[in-house]
């Protein structure tokens, strides 16, 4: 069976991999400054792989895009469908102490993107290898920039990378640190929330603390801007939709106890399900902000671009794939299980809103190491052939049921 010849080339690479993986997560680069990290992934892709040059694409300076045809004689499948990775890193220092550890300074994998690329590029491997056992095609996306607006899906989708050939389903996988490696979580329907930047600035004319009544008390403004738009959550969203509504960051352009800026800026996230919901809620923070402020006689200026939207698991798909995924893992005691939504965002939904798509948890549970986007999160390196070889089963097997 073509399973078990996957199962068995994963397992030969094993190795391959974990330098793979090792190598990338010692190089991170944050979003659309990939240069190097692209590179490599390119030579890996010839050298390693054994993809002509000229069967690897470069797309939107550090996208890479590849495009697999089966060779199965007797026959014909025209149907195309695609495994993408995300390959950026995040602004944080890490604190690890292994061989391994970053050596670009305040720069890490913390979210393992390191691992999504390694496993896309051990399933290219393992797809090149085996192309004369499948048939149709196979795109390949190492995507750019998944961490930082507009997203490196938005500008793929909107390059055409889902086009010529045209895919007909697209799959991604994200690594979840509180499963244990043979683990693998589905989520049909809505599996991520929107996410959307809040950018929120008080106006006014600011003075000395020890005369209120000279000034605009900018920092009295934004405290109670920060309150009343919690209303929004509280009283304005049906409670039966899922809403986010957090403020992250909040600074002041003066510098001392005894000055009243002129301006403070607060910085947030919005985050929800409902994409006609997420639309009047930005009009409800606008509305709320400014009429908040002019009682304290000050003014905002608000800037909300509009980030990713809710990412949806077509759930036919979904379902095809848990079986998959089912089958592939139950061999070695591995379980494909369901999971309930989080209220994270994905530039992955991009590509949702073009293609039938499912997106899955991969279990990368280490002893020791912490949540995702903090400075001690690892994972367990077992996970690189399991999960190399799961996607590209799910490639092979999926594009038979088209």
């Amino acid at each position: 069976m073509l399973t078990d010849q996957i199962k068995a080339l994963a397992q030969d690479c094993s190795k391959e991999l974990i330098a793979i993986r090792r190598h990338l997560h010692q190089h991170p680069e944050l979003s659309f400054e990939e240069t190097a990290t692209a590179a490599y992934i390119r030579e890996k892709l010839h050298s390693w792989v054994g993809i002509p040059l000229e069967g690897i694409q470069p797309l939107c300076d550090t996208g890479t895009v590849v495009l697999l045809r089966g060779e199965a004689a007797g026959e014909e499948n025209t149907h195309c469908i695609a495994l993408r990775a995300d390959i950026d890193a995040l602004p944080i220092k890490e604190a690890n102490e292994v061989p391994y550890c970053s050596v670009n300074e305040g720069i890490m994998h913390a979210c393992g993107h390191d691992v999504h690329t390694t496993c896309l590029l051990g399933a290219a491997k393992i797809l090149y290898a085996l192309r004369a056992h499948w048939s149709g095609c196979i795109k390949l996306i190492f995507q750019q920039g998944e961490e930082k607006h507009p997203g490196g899906a938005f500008l793929l989708t909107a390059a055409g990378v889902l086009e010529n050939p045209k895919v007909e389903a697209i799959f991604g996988t994200h690594c979840d640190p509180d499963m244990p490696v043979g683990t693998v979580g589905f989520c049909p329907a809505y599996c991520m929330a929107s996410a959307d930047e809040i950018y929120l600035s008080v106006q006014g004319q600011g003075g000395h603390a020890a005369r209120p009544h000279t000034l605009t008390d900018t920092i009295l403004a934004a405290a109670q801007i920060l309150v009343a738009l919690q209303q929004i959550v509280a009283r304005r969203a049906n409670p039966l939709t899922p809403t986010v509504l957090t403020f992250g960051k909040i600074y002041s352009d003066g510098g001392a106890t005894n000055v009243v800026p002129d301006s403070v800026h607060l910085h947030g996230t919005l985050r929800t399900f409902d994409e006609t919901w997420r639309k009047q809620a930005y009009t409800l923070i606008e509305q709320i902000a400014k009429q908040t402020a002019a009682t304290f006689g000050a003014s905002v200026e608000l800037d909300i671009p509009e980030g990713y939207p809710a990412l949806y698991n077509a759930p036919a798909l979904c379902a095809q794939t848990q079986a998959i995924a089912q089958n592939y893992l139950q061999s070695s005691g591995g379980s494909a299980i369901d999971i309930p939504p989080r209220m994270g965002g994905e530039d992955f939904s991009f590509y949702a809103q073009k293609v039938p798509a499912c997106f899955y948890r991969i279990g990368t549970k280490k002893e020791g190491a912490t949540a995702l986007h903090t400075a001690t999160f690892d994972i367990d390196e077992s996970a690189l052939p399991l999960y190399a070889g799961l996607l590209a089963d799910i490639a092979t097997q999926s594009l038979k049921n088209l």
